[in-house]
């Protein structure tokens, strides 16, 4: 990991709302907490022990479950864009349990609208779209966890 790659970490966690996070790999810790009056990095690396080079390999979560409608994720899914979440946390489809949900299969939505709430660290940010039009599918249950950048609406942006 190098300079560059740690300045866009605290860049994309300055932006996530999320007041801290701890990345540790092979040769480096890293803890990154951020609030209202101040914001502190701290960097721990360590030099590498054998001389082959460090090769991340990206992770992805499958994601084929139904939508609420009870399709099945089809080759027509790739007409359609995708919501992804911004940051770790719990997925929540509406504000507090005695309110109506965001969104539901069908709805319309324009730019900027609030689509679910992902809880993190005790923090609730709010996931507003940044498309306009038709929620297709939605691909999380309500409650649970959800990973960085993993797919949660599909959106028919006709």
């Amino acid at each position: 990991m190098d300079l560059k790659d740690i300045q866009n970490l605290i860049k994309f966690v300055s932006k996530s709302g999320a007041s801290e996070v701890k990345l540790e790999m092979e040769d480096v810790k890293i803890t990154i907490k951020t609030g209202p009056a101040k914001t502190e990095t701290t960097i721990v690396q360590q030099a590498p022990i054998s001389a082959a080079p460090l090769v991340q390999v990206p992770q992805e979560v499958p994601q084929m479950k139904e939508s609420t409608s009870g399709d099945k994720a089809t080759e027509d899914d790739a007409k359609y864009v995708t919501i992804k979440s911004p940051i770790i946390g719990t997925f929540y489809r509406r504000p507090s349990p005695d309110k109506p949900l965001f969104v539901e299969v069908g709805s319309t939505i324009n730019v900027d609208d609030t689509v679910c709430i992902i809880e993190a660290m005790k923090l609730f940010n709010e996931i507003e779209s940044e498309i306009s039009g038709k929620i297709v599918k939605i691909l999380v249950e309500d409650s649970t966890p959800v990973e960085f950048d993993q797919p949660l609406f599909l959106v028919d942006p006709s």
